[in-house]
Parts: structure tokens; sequence; C-alpha cells
């Protein structure tokens, strides 16, 4: 059995609402499970939260989050993530890459992952690759699309 690493996203009080934009962007179907589903009872903050969510897609994309119970919340910056003199500069622990084949596969979701968020570095040929493009959505998470170069 091959071994894959999926991306695991945390979020405080909006995992379903991004699962739904990656769905959107990327295709596939959402799963979800809150922590009333497995015990929490209903009046409990956080019962209505994800405690497992995932989406999975007929291309092979799947990503998966959850919401960081209240108790377990840091009171911390969100991340950031620019440019700055050519350069990346970012407090992310961490970046989603999506590669493709060819240009229009990234292009619809740059599209999608771009709405309502923040362009660090647009979609375009590199020194590198055909494409590449870095994204904040509107969730916080940064987002690396690229496109394989001929080899």
């Amino acid at each position: 059995m091959p071994v894959t690493a999926v991306t695991h996203l945390n979020f405080q009080g909006r995992a379903r609402a991004a699962l739904d934009l990656y769905a959107s962007v990327f295709g596939g179907e959402v799963r979800v499970a809150t922590y009333g589903d497995l015990g929490l009872p209903a009046g409990l903050p956080d019962a209505d939260q994800v405690v497992f969510g995932q989406v999975t897609a007929p291309s092979g994309f799947t990503v998966m989050a959850y919401d960081v119970p209240v108790a377990g919340r840091a009171a911390t910056e969100p991340a950031v993530t620019r440019r700055e003199h050519g350069t990346t500069i970012t407090t992310s622990p961490f970046f989603v890459a999506v590669h493709a084949d060819t240009v229009a596969e990234v292009e619809e979701p740059w599209a999608g992952l771009a709405d309502g968020g923040t362009v660090v570095e647009p979609l375009g040929p590199s020194a590198w690759a055909p494409a590449f493009g870095m994204l904040t959505d509107r969730f916080g998470i940064t987002w690396v699309l690229d496109v394989a170069a001929a080899g």
C-alpha cells in the first residue's frame, strides 16, 4: 500500500465553510462529523463544530480540516504572507501546494481560492514553471499553485 500525506487544516469555527469552498474549487465531496455527532451534548460550545472534515475529489485532491475546540484555541495573530523586495515573507508554518500538468488545470482553482483572498504572487509564468502563483484564501490558508515544467 502506498504511503500518502494529506494536508490537515485547523480552524476556529470556520472549517465547514472552508471545506465547502475547497469542494467548489477542486470538485469532490465534503464529509463532515461534528463534535455533537460524536456525543458532545447539543447545548455545549462547539457541539456543531467540525471534529472531522474532508474533501476528496476524483482528481485525487484531498484536504482535511477541523475546528480547534474552544479550550485549545490559542490567542495568536493569524499568519501573514506577503511579497517584499522579490521575496516571500511569511509567518505561516505551512503552505498548501497544488501541482498540475497544464495551466488550464490551475486557472479555475486559482480563481475560486482568490475570491475574497489576497494574491501574494499572481498566477503566471515563472523562471521554473509554465505557471506559478501564491495566494492566501479568505480563511487565512496560503496556497501555492503551479504547473510542472516539461522535463
